[in-house]
């Protein structure tokens, strides 16, 4: 089934006359002298703009990011994400985001942090770019984590960007390869998400695809699984699915669907060497018709019929392994 063929909105009335008032002969003029001139809104105790800044000193005396800095449930690095901040937790996923040159608000450290190799890099790198850099308890990371495995360490990124369909495919032509993106069809776990990356990074996979609605964005539970690969492969966020899946036709790639019920083994997972998207499915209810109807080919990966099917995030290594092999 393998192929090498090319694709590409008061007025007042008008007429009208206000006329004379009767006056009150000065019996008001007291009630009009008023409480003198009205204080800035920053010297009024009970107003926003008074509060603001003491809860910022508070939080940065504390160790605690302020309101607008907190976690967000659909991390984003910036750009067609959310405002909010994401906390990523934990040495490994921290060193690769420094690494690759992710913009860092804040460092955290536990106190009385026991130091290795990476601690000391995290640090080093902390120093070098001039991020603020903060000691605080473990208690206190517990809490900025939501009680994960922070290892003592945690940094607080800007809103995540994710990046433009047709940007996977730039990357792929300026490398001088054949594109090779990972598409997620109604994906909803981010630690899904986050292997998949994973996966992705390790196998050259340009890109990852992943719809705007009814799906997992990249979160800080999904930087912490990618261990650091969210910091390198790149993220496209799509309106629609397969409206996009049939511009990359389009463009020239073929569509394979992972699915149990395949009408090809993956072993024998055809357009490997081409222009190829892989569409994962979800978990229970694998790819959906319409996206079904969008692939080229429907490739299964044969398992023991005690278990009934592969998350997401393994499915789609095994695939991406294939191609690599193909590819080499």
């Amino acid at each position: 089934m393998a192929g090498n063929s090319q694709r590409r909105g008061a007025t007042r009335k008008a007429g009208t006359k206000k006329g004379a008032k009767v006056g009150t002969g000065g019996h008001g003029r007291k009630s009009l002298e008023g409480k003198g001139p009205t204080p800035k809104a920053e010297e009024r105790t009970y107003h926003k703009a008074y509060k603001k800044p003491v809860s910022a000193e508070k939080s940065a005396t504390s160790g605690r990011p302020s309101s607008g800095s907190s976690r967000s449930a659909s991390g984003s690095r910036g750009g067609r994400g959310s405002s909010t901040h994401e906390i990523v937790s934990g040495r490994n996923s921290v060193v690769e985001a420094l690494r690759a040159g992710i913009p860092v608000s804040t460092v955290y450290l536990a106190s009385k942090l026991e130091a290795d190799d990476r601690t000391r890099e995290i640090i080093s790198a902390a120093g070098n770019e001039g991020y603020p850099l903060l000691e605080v308890s473990r208690a206190e990371l517990d809490r900025l984590t939501d009680g994960s495995v922070h290892q003592g360490v945690a940094i607080q990124v800007p809103p995540y960007a994710y990046a433009d369909d047709e940007d996977l495919l730039d990357i792929a032509e300026s490398l001088g390869q054949a594109p090779l993106i990972v598409a997620l069809d109604g994906v909803t776990d981010p630690r899904n998400l986050g292997a998949v990356l994973r996966s992705a990074g390790a196998f050259g996979a340009h890109g990852v695809l992943v719809p705007e609605r009814r799906a997992a964005g990249v979160t800080a539970s999904a930087w912490k699984v990618s261990a650091g690969a969210a910091a390198r492969v790149p993220v496209a966020r799509v309106t629609n699915l397969t409206r996009t899946l049939q511009a990359y036709k389009q463009a020239g790639a073929f569509v394979v669907g992972l699915d149990g019920g395949g009408d090809v083994a993956i072993a024998d997972l055809p357009y490997a060497t081409d222009p190829l998207v892989l569409v994962v499915g979800s978990e229970g209810k694998g790819l959906s018709r319409l996206v079904r109807e969008q692939c080229d080919a429907i490739a299964s990966i044969p398992i023991a019929s005690a278990v009934e099917s592969l998350n997401a995030g393994v499915a789609a290594g095994i695939a991406l392994y294939e191609v690599s092999r193909q590819r080499a």
